[in-house]
């Protein structure tokens, strides 16, 4: 008999740190045992080589005229670190208060474990159910999956199928799961202004010459109007307007704006033009300074001007944006902008689009919708009202999985994404955990996805 909570235990205790190459015995370990456990549950098994870690292939074979559906994952986690801030070792799981503790319980092993133990019940239950299911796990999701889009072109005969089914996103609460309708595209630079060509005594030649944090702080402050909304031509000219249902969504969500506040410490709010946060962080782009630098950083003082000086920028892009175009025209307002006494070197860095699914039934609904993922999504919201203490709530998430965006672009999927880890979870912080009702729960949300696709082929 599968035990998907012993499960979980046994994939975090192999630490798949996938940024740092001293945990490559860890991911190994993760790889193979996650392929183990799809292999013993009769799946066909591949293991498809890439630059850096390789992705897991399992297909549950059967005839053509069967739905396809596709579960996505991840196997890879974060770096653990700090580790003295952990109370216990966090590749060593352990339960307490019905939680379960350890790297990689929320993010994205125990999401990953509802599915494996969802189709490993009804595989039991009803060995001939008549489904195609390929588990398409990847190792580099917390390093921004650089090998993911070779993998989907290269395999795209295999991966016809007829949605993405994954558990890699938010929701409010144990009490009140989202499923999530899109989310946002990032885009990211780092602009670098050089002055002198070393660091000067400020005393000889302060007054002289344009001081480079000087320069790119003037820079940094031309990209937002007063009003918090962004100072870029054109950056909001492929925003569509959301539609009435999607706010109406938003408003349902238990939000306690005091409290939210309270929680992040901070005096007041700050959104474009004043907008609701709820609706700042799901429904609008953002252009976003990340990190700033330049100059002496020790202790005391150190009278220079310095040579060079830095910023990381993220924006966050919403449906009908692209990463290329808003990189465009963030670097033509950044040269456009920069003063002439100093140099100005950009980078791009990792970018992914934004991507946005509609649930069946709604106004604005396509015509085509693919008849399976409109079962899939009347499953999904029948069994959360079943399982869940609430109905679901359909939102939009403000952070970005770039493969889902991937996964439509190359495979032209949609996906259907309910959240399973919750604020509470500490995703990428020490004392990262799981709640274990939460996870049963999901398996139970998981096969009734899976079931309706079948049945009603």
């Amino acid at each position: 008999m599968f035990d998907p909570v012993a499960a979980i235990q046994e994939f975090i205790r192999h630490p798949s740190v996938s940024t740092d190459p001293s945990y490559q015995e860890g991911m190994s370990g993760a790889r193979d045992y996650i392929a183990g456990l799809l292999r013993d549950m009769g799946l066909k098994v591949d293991i498809l080589e890439t630059p850096l870690h390789p992705v897991v292939l399992a297909h549950r074979e059967g005839p053509a005229d069967w739905p396809h559906v596709i579960i996505y994952g991840h196997y890879d986690v974060q770096p653990a670190d700090p580790f003295e801030l952990w109370n216990t070792p966090p590749f060593a799981p352990e339960i307490r208060d019905g939680r379960l503790y350890g790297r990689g319980a929320a993010d994205n092993k125990g999401p990953l474990m509802v599915h494996v133990a969802a189709v490993a019940r009804l595989l039991e239950q009803q060995p001939d159910l008549p489904l195609r299911i390929t588990f398409l796990i990847e190792g580099e999701e917390e390093i921004g999956s650089p090998s993911f889009p070779q993998i989907l072109r290269d395999y795209k005969d295999r991966l016809q199928a007829d949605f993405v089914l994954l558990t890699d996103t938010l929701s409010p609460s144990t009490e009140q799961i989202a499923i999530t309708t899109a989310l946002r595209g990032i885009v990211t630079l780092e602009v670098e202004l050089t002055g002198p060509s070393s660091d000067l005594h400020s005393g000889i030649h302060g007054g002289a010459i344009m001081n480079p944090i000087v320069a790119l702080s003037r820079l940094c402050a031309t990209l937002h109007h007063e009003d918090g909304s962004v100072n870029v031509p054109g950056f909001y000219d492929d925003v569509v307007e959301t539609h009435a249902w999607e706010k109406e969504e938003i408003a349902r969500l238990s939000s306690d704006q005091e409290a939210y506040q309270q929680r992040l410490g901070v005096n007041d709010f700050y959104t474009a033009k004043g907008v609701p946060p709820a609706e700042a962080t799901r429904l609008w782009p953002t252009l976003e300074f990340n990190g700033i630098g330049g100059g002496y950083q020790g202790e005391g003082s150190k009278t220079i001007i310095p040579s060079k000086a830095f910023v990381k920028i993220s924006c966050r892009l919403v449906a009908n944006q692209t990463a290329d175009d808003i990189a465009a025209k963030v670097t033509q307002a950044l040269e456009d902008r920069c003063p002439p006494q100093v140099k100005l070197k950009i980078t791009r860095g990792h970018n992914g689009n934004p991507y946005r699914v509609v649930p069946p039934h709604r106004p604005d609904t396509p015509e085509d919708q693919d008849p399976s993922l409109a079962r899939a999504f009347d499953g999904a919201d029948a069994a959360i009202r079943e399982i869940f203490p609430h109905p679901p709530l359909y939102l939009r998430e403000g952070g970005s999985v770039p493969i889902i965006g991937d996964l439509k672009r190359v495979l032209g999927l949609d996906s259907l994404m309910f959240g399973m880890f919750t604020p509470v979870d500490n995703l990428h912080a020490p004392n990262e955990s799981f709640d274990l009702q939460m996870f049963e729960r999901g398996i139970g949300v998981s096969e009734r996805i899976l079931r309706a696709v079948a049945e009603k082929r």
